[in-house]
């Protein structure tokens, strides 16, 4: 399957944005989230940004106050996932003009929608960020 699950959490271990892609109950979601994020928040900037937890590979990294973590498969490519959460930042970058946490607080659904455009069922479907803004920047014009 590919990814797991991908997170958006600010400095303080909030999470601003979760989307999954395997049924987790919401205990086990809540369970899960404040161990990889403790596990994640601990760790300094000279570690590397893979940690293995349960049956998961964490991947994530930190821009800005934001990090980003992504659940994936044992066999799963760090370095491509790494790449792939650049492209969302740069997506989301694009869209807001340099994404913040306030961004993704008051713009949610836009970021999940971005999110849908960009990976389906755990799989990684596109990767052009015009196509990925084209659906958002039409229903703007509608609105």
């Amino acid at each position: 399957m590919g990814i797991r699950f991908i997170l958006m959490v600010n400095k303080q271990g909030q999470t601003r944005l979760a989307q999954y892609y395997e049924w987790l109950t919401l205990e086990e979601r809540r369970a899960l989230e404040g161990e990889i994020v403790r596990k994640c928040l601990a760790r300094t900037e000279q570690q590397c940004s893979f940690v293995e937890h349960r049956n998961y590979k964490i991947v994530y990294r930190r821009y800005a106050s934001l990090f980003f973590l992504v659940g994936v498969d044992n066999e799963e490519n760090e370095l491509a996932i790494l790449e792939f959460i650049h492209l969302l930042v740069e997506t989301m970058d694009r869209h807001f003009g340099n994404v913040c946490e306030l961004d993704i607080m008051f713009h949610l659904e836009k970021a999940h929608f971005m999110l849908e455009e960009m990976v389906m069922n755990g799989c990684i479907v596109e990767t052009s960020k015009s196509n990925i803004l084209n659906p958002i920047q039409l229903m703007e014009k509608t609105s």
